[in-house]
């Protein structure tokens, strides 16, 4: 099964409505007998997911709100992440904000030689807050994650593949085919062995973590600099941050 983000116009950024179309798919594929696995990827050439959509998160309001939004994100990455069925991302550009920590919630990352990979929140006066803070650091180390997330730079294919972000870096025109191939070499394996790897690896999800991200992030919400960043974004100029 491939699973396609389709907002090409947006750079598949994804809203409330794609969010729920993903979780809808992720449960099909759950149920779906004729599913043994899932690549994920992005319409377009330019854009794996380039984030979240700032026009929503723009909108969001402190308190309850900003962190059921961060718990609801949370939600359907985690179906992803614990899926008995493997999930590979086939990263085909931007993966940015949400679009990166979608990619951090697939089992495995493949990426394009055009794909960038970044968690820009501070830019916009808050965190990751869809699992990125717990699933980058646990991936490639404390130090790196806090390097990527506090800098809020992007990172090419080539790096992340050298610090383990990415499992493999390909030609755009190979990326699905070789995700695809990589899927049916662990189709020839026993699918219940399959669903017991992925759970046993998961078995250690630091679900405290979760808890504490979200609760960071709707506190994020709270602030001046949060409404300055998100308008900052949407005005097409640099924010200017005062720390309250």
């Amino acid at each position: 099964m491939t699973l396609t983000i389709n907002r090409p116009d947006k750079m598949n950024a994804l809203n409330f409505a794609t969010l729920t179309e993903i979780e809808g798919a992720i449960k099909s594929a759950y149920t779906d007998k004729e599913v043994r696995g899932v690549v994920v990827t992005g319409a377009g050439e330019k854009a794996f997911v380039a984030g979240a959509d700032i026009s929503e998160i723009a909108g969001v309001k402190e308190g309850d709100e900003a962190y059921n939004f961060s718990k609801n994100g949370q939600r359907i990455f985690s179906l992803i992440e614990n899926s008995p069925k493997p999930i590979i991302a086939a990263v085909n550009g931007f993966a940015l904000g949400g679009g990166c920590e979608l990619a951090l919630a697939c089992h495995i990352r493949m990426a394009s030689e055009n794909a960038k990979f970044g968690l820009p929140e501070v830019t916009l006066g808050i965190i990751p807050g869809y699992g990125g803070t717990q699933r980058l650091a646990a991936l490639v180390g404390k130090g790196k994650a806090l390097e990527i997330m506090l800098t809020g730079a992007m990172i090419t294919a080539v790096e992340a593949h050298e610090i383990g972000l990415a499992n493999e870096v390909l030609p755009a025109g190979d990326l699905v085919i070789k995700a695809k191939a990589l899927l049916n070499k662990i189709f020839r394996n026993a699918p219940i062995a399959i669903a017991k790897v992925i759970e046993a690896a998961n078995s250690s999800s630091p679900e405290t973590g979760f808890e504490a991200e979200a609760k960071a992030f709707a506190e994020c919400c709270k602030s001046e600099d949060f409404k300055e960043g998100t308008t900052a974004f949407l005005e097409k100029r640099k924010a200017n941050f005062k720390g309250v």
